[in-house]
This record gives structure tokens, sequence and C-alpha cells, in this order.
């Protein structure tokens, strides 16, 4: 591992070489790309340059322990010999992390779906929960949410909705809410006080660039419409709608959100792009032995991720089974304790496993 940190600071000085050569600013494809792995690699060669300091500290301490001092002199240098010791074995820890594979999404924005799944009306509100949930949470982070198409109930649910988040890292927070969320409850509707089980379905797709996924205008099928809704200003005016129907596949996009059709037809076209590049990493990912995945997953919709518990005021999270007894404000956006112990769990895993 030292050998490998070497070669990489190495890598890391050219790098900064070539950054400063002013000629780099007339490729600006070339530059970005070396601006990202520099700024990949500069936690790593930060964290290992305080390693080298910690050993070259340990070194100097260890030569004056090997010399002649007074009691009082010595025993202050045992302990700061004893310190400087766990400093380095906790530098170690910290770049084996640091040196794990890295998903090459976590920086991206990511396109989040929501649907209702079983339990009707009730199904459709929860929805709704969950996308108020994520869009504080965003918030709190410094991410925007967009909304990207939606379709709305009476009651104020969705059948279905789908919203952007962008910001840089906004891949690494959300991936992990992929999947079925169940929630107990008494609805709204229920007049006997009756807890009833809902479910919806989270999907959690990495925008994708036109470079990682091509798509050949002749496979779609482009169609125009009026918007539809609760009702509003807008609604039913214009054809600003756009649905788009790739034929290879069969998937079919809406949007609508925006009033002008070029907007929303370049919001379904990332929005294809993104399914189109979650079936082929789906397809990756069938081909790692199940010993090699992580045990916390990022991708089965089928799979029941989380339980929201409203008379007992908890949340479960079955991936990694911690409960936490703050349900309201989990529902205001209050995530990050979650999204962190699942980050830990996942990282745990790839430890054991590499």
């Amino acid at each position: 591992m030292l050998e490998k940190l070497r070669s990489a600071e190495e890598k890391y000085t050219n790098m900064e070489s070539e950054l400063a050569d002013p000629s780099i600013f007339s490729d600006a494809e070339k530059y970005a790309s070396l601006m990202k792995e520099y700024k990949a690699l500069t936690p790593v060669i930060e964290k290992y340059r305080e390693y080298k300091k910690a050993e070259a500290e340990l070194y100097e301490l260890k030569e004056m322990l090997d010399g002649t001092l007074e009691p009082d002199m010595r025993e202050m240098v045992a302990t700061e010999y004893k310190d400087t010791q766990k400093k380095l074995s906790d530098f170690l820890e910290e770049l084996k992390i640091l040196l794990l594979p890295r998903d090459p999404n976590d920086d991206k924005n990511v396109i989040v779906e929501i649907r209702a799944g079983a339990g009707g009306e009730e199904a459709a509100l929860f929805a709704a929960v969950l996308y108020r949930m994520y869009s504080m949470y965003a918030e709190t982070e410094g991410f925007r949410a967009s909304l990207m198409s939606a379709n709305e109930t009476e009651l104020g649910g969705f059948r279905e909705i789908t919203f952007m988040i962008e910001g840089d890292g906004a891949y690494s927070r959300f991936k992990f809410e992929s999947g079925v969320h169940r929630v107990q409850r008494v609805p709204e509707t229920e007049s006997q006080g009756r807890i009833q089980t809902s479910t919806a379905t989270v999907a959690v797709l990495p925008e994708v660039e036109d470079i990682e996924i091509e798509i050949n205008p002749q496979d779609l099928i482009f169609e125009s419409c009026k918007s539809s809704g609760a009702g509003g200003q807008h609604v039913n005016k214009t054809e600003s709608a756009v649905r788009l129907t790739h034929k290879p596949t069969g998937i079919v996009v809406e949007c609508q959100e925006e009033r002008s059709q070029f907007k929303n037809k370049d919001k379904a076209l990332k929005m294809l792009r993104a399914k189109l590049y979650d079936i082929k990493q789906t397809e990756q990912s069938e081909k790692i032995a199940s010993e090699r995945r992580s045990q916390v997953g990022t991708g089965d919709r089928s799979e029941r991720i989380r339980t929201y518990n409203y008379p007992q005021g908890r949340i479960t999270d079955h991936r990694i089974g911690l409960t936490l007894y703050s349900l309201e404000n989990f529902l205001n956006g209050s995530i990050g304790n979650m999204i962190d112990a699942l980050i830990t769990a996942d990282t745990a895993e790839k430890l054991k496993n590499s």
C-alpha cells in the first residue's frame, strides 16, 4: 500500500506541474479531465503527507529514547512516542478507506423517481411525503431540487413523481435510497383508526452525459401533448408537454413541468439517458460475484429497505438494522444520520472484501 501511495504522490506532483502550465487551458477537455483526477487524488495525498510527517516524528522520538535522557524527559518523550504511534495507525486506517475504489458516479447529479406502490391513495400520499423529505434534505445540504415530471392525485399525493437533485456529490448522498419504502400509519381517509401498511418505490439514477450513453435519434418516437394535472394556470393550455418512447427498449418518459417544449424535451432526454445507463449498470453488476457485492445495496427496487412507523415514531432501515426514534424530524429532511450510517456500513463491507 505504501508503494502505491508513493507512486500516487509522484503522479500528483506531475499533475500539479501540468496544471501550472498555461498551455493546458487551450484544451478544455484535457484540463477538465486533469482537474477532476487531481481533485479526487487530493484527499489521499494530503492524508499520506500527514502520515509521512508523523512517521518522521516517530523516528526522531525513537532516536531520543535510544539516547540518554533525564527520567522526567524520558517519560514525556515516551508518552509522545506512544501518541504518535497511535496517530500513525489511525492515518493508515484512513488511507485504507481513501484508497478503496470510488464509485465513478458519486460526484454526479441524480434523478429520483418515486412511485406509489401497494396501498392505493394512501401510497400516493406517502410518495408525496417522501418527495417533501428529500427536497428538504437537499436544501439543507446545499443541493438544488427541480421537478421533472409528476402525476398528481386529487388528494395531493403522487402516483409517480420524478425530480433532479443537482450538486457536487449528490449521488454519493442519495444512492442508498433506492428500494421499497414502507409506511405504517392511520390514513387520513380511515374513519375507524386502523393502521394501514402502504409502500412507495424509490429509484435513484445518476445523471448521464451524452458521451456515456449515446441515443440514436432514429430510435426515438417524439410526441408533444398538452400538460395534465390537478389544475392550475398553465394546465391544458399549450402543447408543451413531451413524451419520448425509446423503440429498442420500450422505455417511455414524459416531462411537462416546463412551459417550454424545448426544455421539457431536454429534461426527458436526461431521464431516458439515466434509465438506459441504469439498465447497463444493472447488467454489469449481475456479473459480479455475490460475495463481492456490498451488503447495503444501491439498486434493487424490489428490496424493502426501510419502514416508517407513525404510531411508534420510528424509522427502521432493514439493511443495517438501524432504528431511529425521530420520525417527525426525519420526514422534515433530517436524514443525514441515516445516510452517514449507510455509507459507513458500505465502507466497512468494502474494506472486508478488499
